[in-house]
Formats: structure tokens, sequence, C-alpha cells
């Protein structure tokens, strides 16, 4: 299935919105993008990637001038073909502070998307690439402060929180900015991962201290959709039902829970930080529901018409954090954003996209989940 282009999947986002009541319909958000963006100079860094590609289509129905900077090392060309004629494309490592300079120059603001990252096999297998995301954030920062940049809105993560707010089965707690624990508390985040992208909205917060330049960072709950490859759980559990595994290889006992974000929710809330928020901020963009693995893969096999005849638990794989999801009042509050798609909606989609690609063979699925 052809993904429609940012115009056609607003339409639809806002059928959604209206029938749920939302207090701002997307239609009303994107007129208020288009109030913000419009001719303005935008950068997105990693901006082929899955939520990036996503992010630079909803920027330029925004009507902002977007520039994209992609080495193209998990990102695809291929994602941006829709807003391919109305963007600026820079291939580049954003490390190197000459590429960084050059591609920021004349951007108002910049969506700094661009990271080593992966699923959970990934992130807890390759810590040092992980912690390398720490010089990639100076390195971008330093250049936005040079260039004068008004603002940078920074994907952060979820794994900035500590892991004992999240080590229950039972719990079901929703994670405040506040918890992340800055200036008091416990700070105790998930892996290296987790660690890299704190640093990254400590040194964040330094640039608006010292330079003056907005900083915002977004702490982005398990999106998934269109555009996701087999690295991340819920591509991964969809690739094995159209397979046919059986029996169904699940990590760990399948009761963890996870806040499944679709990444149109993602984007929007992506886009709204960059209009809304100045100064330094955190905002979750992530949904507050709680759902376990069990369930992810339940509705998976109800939408693909297929049912294992055995579950196969794989205990000894990583499964991270026992329970996770966001609480959203700040971002309802300062964005008037939550999420409007359900799982239920989000996995049809994304099943429907699925379903036009090659079946991955089993081999090529184990060896995924432990790479970028």
């Amino acid at each position: 299935m052809k993904h429609p282009a940012a115009r056609e999947w607003v339409a639809e986002y806002d059928e959604r919105s209206s029938a749920a009541g939302h207090a701002r319909p997307a239609k009303a958000r994107l007129a208020a993008l288009r109030d913000h963006y419009a001719g303005r100079p935008v950068l997105v860094t990693g901006g082929a990637s899955f939520i990036g590609s996503h992010l630079v289509e909803l920027l330029a129905a925004a009507k902002a001038i977007v520039r994209v900077a992609d080495d193209l090392s998990s990102g695809r060309l291929g994602h941006l073909d829709a807003v391919r004629s109305q963007i600026a494309f820079d291939r580049g490592d954003r490390r190197d502070p000459e590429f960084a300079r050059g591609v920021i120059a004349g951007s108002n603001t910049v969506f700094h998307l661009a990271a080593a990252h992966g699923g959970r096999g990934y992130i807890d297998t390759h810590p040092v690439e992980c912690l390398n995301n720490i010089a990639l954030d100076h390195t971008v920062f330093s250049a936005a402060a040079v260039a004068g940049v008004e603002k940078v809105v920074f994907a952060s993560s979820a794994c900035v929180y500590p892991t004992q707010l999240q080590a229950s089965d039972h719990d079901r707690q929703l994670l405040r900015e506040s918890d992340a624990g800055f200036d008091e508390g416990e700070t105790s985040p998930d892996g290296e991962y987790g660690w890299a992208k704190l640093t990254g909205e400590l040194q964040l917060r330094a640039f608006h201290r010292q330079h003056g330049m907005s900083g915002i960072a977004c702490r982005i709950f398990t999106s998934y959709g269109e555009r996701e490859n087999e690295t991340h759980a819920v591509i991964a559990l969809i690739a094995k039902a159209v397979a046919r595994l059986d029996p169904y290889p699940i990590w760990g006992n399948g009761l963890q829970t996870r806040n499944f974000t679709y990444v149109h929710d993602t984007a929007m809330g992506l886009a709204l930080a960059g209009a809304y928020l100045d100064g330094f901020a955190t905002v979750n963009v992530g949904s507050p529901r709680h759902h376990t693995i069990l369930e992810l893969a339940e509705g998976i096999f109800e939408r693909v018409g297929w049912r294992p005849d055995r579950i196969g638990y794989e205990l000894d794989r990583p499964v991270g954090v026992r329970s996770r999801a966001a609480d959203v009042t700040r971002s309802e509050a300062l964005l008037g954003w939550s999420p409007i798609v359900s799982l239920q909606d989000g996995l049809e989609r994304t099943i429907r996209w699925y379903a036009d690609r090659p079946i991955a063979r089993t081999e090529d699925l184990t060896r995924a989940l432990m790479e970028r």
C-alpha cells in the first residue's frame, strides 16, 4: 500500500480527532502549524528516518521551507518520495562539524532526530554506538548556536526515566516530565542509550542558558507505524505473524507493557512542540495507555487473520523495563496535544502497509532485532 502524503493523512487524522471530540482537531492543528511554519526555513536531521520522514511530510504540508540532513545509515531516501520535489536534501555525517554548520546555516528551527538508535536488542548490545550520540548532539547544538538558530527541537526518549519507576508487573504508573530527576531525586536512565539522551537534554539546557537558544526536548515513547523496520517490536511481531511462525516467538513473558504511539501522533506532537514552546522545556510525546506485549500480539493475530498454535516465550532475550507509559498532562496543557489514533487503528494501517512487503525469513528477523 502506498503511504499517503501528509495532506491526505492529516485529513484522515482530522476525521479521527473530530469523531473523538478532540479539543483541537487536526485541521485546526495544521492551520496553527501553517501560521507558525509557513515560509520558515527548517532543518530536520535524520529526516529520512521512520519518524523523521513523517515529520518532514507534516512540515512540508505546513508550508515550511524544509531541508533534510541524513547519512542514510538507517533512513531511506524513498521515505521522502511524496515530498521530494518540495524539500532540499543533504547526505552527510552530522558529527562532522563542517557538514553540521553547512546544513544548519540559515535555519530558523532545527528538529534534531539523528541518532544511533534501534530496538531493545540494539541498544542493549551496542552501548558504545549509543554513547556516541552525546558527541553527535553536541556538534549539532553547537552549530545551531553559532548559526543563531532560534530553536532546537530534540528527539529525546522515554529511556531517560528512572528504571525503578518502571519495574513492576502490576503498577501502571504514568511517567511525568519531572520524574527524570534533572536537579533533584534519583536519576537512573535506561542503559547507555537513556544516559545519552538525558545528557543530550542537559546539553540543550546548557546551550539555552549560555546562548539563549530555545531548546525543546520531546520524550518519544514507543512510536510505531509505516516505514518502521523489523528492528523494533511492533514491526517484528507483525513480520512474525505474516511469516506464520509457529511457535510464535515473544521476548520475555509477554506481560511487560508499553504505550504504543502511532507515528502520525508522534509527528504532530513534535511539530506542535516546535511551534508553541520556547525557552527550555521537556514534554512527553507518547500515549498514557498501557498494553502488554501479549495484548499487542493478539491484536496483530486478529488483523492478520491467523493465530499460532503455541507462543514460544524466549526468556533469555532482553526485554527492558517492565512497564512504561506517558503522563500527557503537560502536552495537553501546553500543546493541546494527546494521541488520537488508537492501537487498533494504528495496527490496522501498519499491517496493511507491511502486507505489501516481501515476507522476511526467520533468520533475517532474528538478526534485525539486534540491529539498527
